[in-house]
């Protein structure tokens, strides 16, 4: 097989825009969006999102661009209408132990009803309590406790000032203390200096009645407090009678209200129970008092305590919640506790639990991203933790860092039933596979997203469609059949591919949106295919500042590149320059010299360093198919050096394996090669041709420089026969090939390519080598040349080593040359 020279018409793919069935995109509004390219994907997060068992989480993996967040999206929300609309989340206060708030479901918009009623009836309690407590039947019952109170206290101090007084005291009540004093004959009240005047013995009696007294008085006390206990126990009694019906009709009322059936029924009982004892057990909190201040500030705490703490409200939602959490910092992720100032400490109590994502998404989806996940550590273990467990804690993190300390909260825990969402590139997917495998085991369920899909006409009309569908939403004017085939043709070119279509649609949204730009800046109602070429060239001129500089650089003469003549060991090979925003081709020299060695083949780039493993790998195997070519006269005598001229900032790939062997091979055969014809493709060790990337990039890269200094008619580039399919070449190099100024060839073998550059058949091995008239043949000649220098070499330095060697007076028998040693 030779090589191949293309037509124009093989090296790009044209969509006929008549064979995509419209006049422009404002006709496909109507039709649906679908998954282009994505059947795989679409599948799987469809099986992912329906099936409800724990660990099928979708862990979505694509490239940026590829339409895996909002096509997943798009997805979760349709199939979240399906699905039932999940209960609200409330915390309540735990009267036993109030650093445990209680966690309590309720169906969706009874949590926001249970709070309103529970503050409305609040709200009545501090009306109606005291209005109740102020009814004249409720009045004349406490009357009559309090008067019975008084009836017996008044008796027992009656005894008790009539056993003073027997005993010459005088007994009084002063602001709740009991005081008494000694009488003389008189009845006067007898000083401390009179007493010490009076005889021991009467001094001592007085002390023994004194001392009597006051166990009298002990006794008597005991017994009033336990008289008034009974009283208020009476009174808190008779309040609890009165107040109770009260509170059990509002309490009823409450649970009428709330008419859907609930789950968790028992946790709400024993709840309003228990709020109603609370409020029974503070009722003299309602009835004013003498310390005002200090009883509103307990009836407030008291009241409070009566709220409800909705953090998950799902009133109104239709279906589950979709939730995309884009910042899942801890608090957002899995909620918090706030704190308030209070003196030297921070306080909290249940009203101060706030919800995050997680808890938000129960019952629903939740959609994170990978990579904000793996930047904040703690995040990426509490959601570890939960994925293992399917509970949530909420906690504070930050509260133990407190320079002061606070009140801490443990709320329930509680079960979240979510299916979580996790987009990732294709490099951090597999990052985690093996770096965490457990947490991987969670996510059952791979999307993956593929970045380009074969071109068939429903991919061409879904295209179509996305380009009208992008319209509208965007508000931009429609493309005509012309314009969207212009697109589809770049949807070509970013995958590489006649037969693929780019999956990045990312880029194509940009073209429509700037092809729109341009068509209403010349006052079009229509975008035509010169707007999407025109913005097509625009986002080209707006990132190739660093080509153009390049190609000024050869242009100038600072980077040597002959377009023209032929040479011996030198060739144009063709790189390609990523810098991320932008790739493109551009040329460089390469070059080898030869001489007679024993060495072999020096990789420069590898000696210096500057070159990657793939690259050495392939300048391997050029030695061991160049070694294999002339293996009947091995050891092969040869130094050889291959280099990249003016390359600076290293070499990586294969797809440089064929320039380097046909410089090589025109230095050992001194065969010049033709400089008009750049050269790229990597080789295997049969001397097949294999196929490289960027080979768009590179074509056009030489093209520009040939451009520049000049076309000729002659120029060219010779590629792989196995890339004619990646071919997507833009009209001004197909134009110059359509007039013969420039030419694209193509080969399956390196003896093609070489045939092509120096004008020699490249030789068969016969039973005496390769026929001297042949490129094989001349490089045969070559190294037997080099054999025979190195012999020459190895004799010279064999016969100055006997001489040096040699003993004065050598053995009889032995000859001197034999101790000095011959090569053999």
């Amino acid at each position: 097989m030779t090589s191949v020279r293309l037509s124009a018409d093989q090296l790009r793919r044209r969509v006929d825009p008549a064979a995509l069935g419209f006049r422009d995109t404002s006709e496909l509004l109507e039709q649906a969006l679908p998954w282009i390219g994505q059947a795989r994907a679409e599948t799987a997060a469809r099986f992912g999102l329906r099936l409800d068992q724990p660990g099928y989480n979708l862990f979505v993996l694509g490239e940026v661009g590829s339409g895996r967040t909002t096509l997943l999206r798009q997805m979760m929300q349709a199939e979240a209408v399906l699905r039932p609309v999940p209960p609200d989340l409330c915390y309540l206060h735990n009267f036993e132990t109030p650093e445990h708030p209680r966690a309590l479901r309720l169906p969706a918009g009874d949590g926001r009803l249970l709070r309103q009623l529970m503050a409305q009836w609040v709200k009545r309690l501090g009306n109606d309590i005291p209005k109740r407590l102020l009814e004249p039947d409720f009045k004349t019952e406490s009357d009559r406790i309090e008067k019975a109170y008084k009836t017996e206290e008044d008796m027992a101090y009656a005894a008790i000032s009539a056993y003073a007084e027997s005993r010459h005291f005088s007994l009084m009540r002063e602001q709740g203390h009991m005081v008494f004093s000694y009488r003389d004959e008189k009845g006067e009240p007898m000083t401390a200096g009179r007493a010490m005047t009076l005889p021991h013995e009467q001094r001592a009696e007085i002390d023994s009645a004194e001392a009597d007294l006051r166990d009298e008085i002990g006794r008597f006390l005991e017994k009033t407090r336990s008289m008034e206990h009974v009283m208020n126990e009476g009174l808190a009694a008779l309040r609890r009678q009165v107040i109770k019906p009260l509170i059990d009709h509002e309490l009823q009322a409450i649970r009428n209200a709330l008419r859907k059936p609930i789950k968790e029924s028992d946790k709400l009982t024993a709840y309003l129970e228990r709020v109603q004892q609370e409020v029974l057990e503070n009722l003299e909190l309602f009835q004013p008092g003498d310390e005002e201040e200090a009883r509103l500030e307990a009836l407030e705490s008291v009241l409070s305590r009566l709220g409800v703490n909705v953090v998950v409200d799902n009133h109104g939602l239709v279906g589950a919640p979709v939730i995309q959490e884009d910042n899942p910092l801890f608090r957002q992720l899995f909620g918090s506790i706030e704190y308030d100032s209070g003196g030297d400490m921070l306080v909290t109590d249940f009203s101060r639990i706030r919800a995050g994502s997680l808890l938000k998404a129960h019952g629903g989806f939740l959609m994170l991203h990978l990579r904000d996940l793996l930047a904040d550590a703690p995040v990426w273990e509490k959601l570890y933790r939960f994925l293992r467990s399917g509970r949530l804690q909420i906690e504070e993190p930050g509260a133990m860092y407190s320079p002061i300390a606070a009140v801490s909260l443990e709320p329930d825990p509680v079960d979240v039933q979510v299916k979580i969402v996790l987009i990732a590139s294709v490099d951090e997917f597999y990052a985690v596979q093996e770096a965490d495998p457990e947490f991987a085991r969670r996510f059952r369920c791979k999307v993956d997203f593929v970045d380009s899909f074969v071109a068939t006409p429903e991919s061409l009309q879904a295209t179509a469609v996305f380009v009208s569908h992008t319209c509208r939403e965007k508000g931009l004017p429609h493309f005509d059949a012309q314009a969207v085939a212009v697109l589809i043709e770049d949807t070509h070119r970013q995958a590489g591919d006649q037969s693929r279509q780019s999956a990045i649609f990312a880029r194509s949204q940009a073209r429509v949106i700037e092809g729109a730009a341009l068509a209403q800046q010349r006052g079009a109602t229509l975008v035509q295919a010169q707007d999407v070429q025109a913005a097509l060239l625009s986002h080209r001129h707006r990132h190739d500042h660093a080509e153009q500089r390049l190609q000024e650089a050869i242009a100038e003469g600072d980077r040597l590149l002959d377009v023209a003549g032929q040479c011996t060991g030198q060739i144009n090979g063709l790189t390609v320059v990523d810098l991320g925003d932008h790739s493109f081709g551009l040329p460089v020299r390469v070059t080898a010299r030869t001489h007679a060695g024993e060495e072999g083949l020096l990789n420069m780039e590898r000696e210096v360093e500057m070159s990657g493993p793939i690259h050495d790998k392939g300048v391997l195997i050029l030695h061991s198919y160049l070694s294999s070519l002339f293996a009947h006269m091995a050891p092969l005598a040869m130094n050889a050096a291959v280099v990249f001229e003016q390359e600076y900032s290293g070499v990586e790939g294969d797809s440089a394996s064929c320039a380097e062997l046909y410089a090589l091979l025109s230095s050992l055969a001194n065969v010049p090669l033709a400089q008009a014809i750049a050269v790229t493709g990597a080789l295997n060790q049969r001397g097949e041709v294999l196929p490289v990337g960027g080979i768009n990039e590179k074509i056009e890269g030489y093209f520009r420089s040939c451009e520049l200094l000049g076309l000729n008619g002659q120029q060219g580039v010779l590629m792989p026969t196995r890339n004619l399919r990646h071919l997507m070449l833009s009209s001004s190099v197909v134009q110059a090939v359509a007039q013969g100024r420039f030419h694209v060839h193509a080969v399956a073998s390196v003896a093609d390519g070489m045939t092509l550059l120096c004008g020699l058949p490249f030789g068969e091995l016969g039973a005496d080598g390769y026929a001297p008239n042949t490129l094989l043949g001349r490089v045969q000649a070559t190294l037997k040349a080099y054999r025979a220098a190195c012999e020459a070499i190895d004799g010279r330095h064999a016969r100055r080593h006997m001489t040096k060697a040699r003993p004065a007076r050598p053995e009889r028998g032995v000859s001197s040359t034999l101790q000095a040693g011959r090569r053999p």
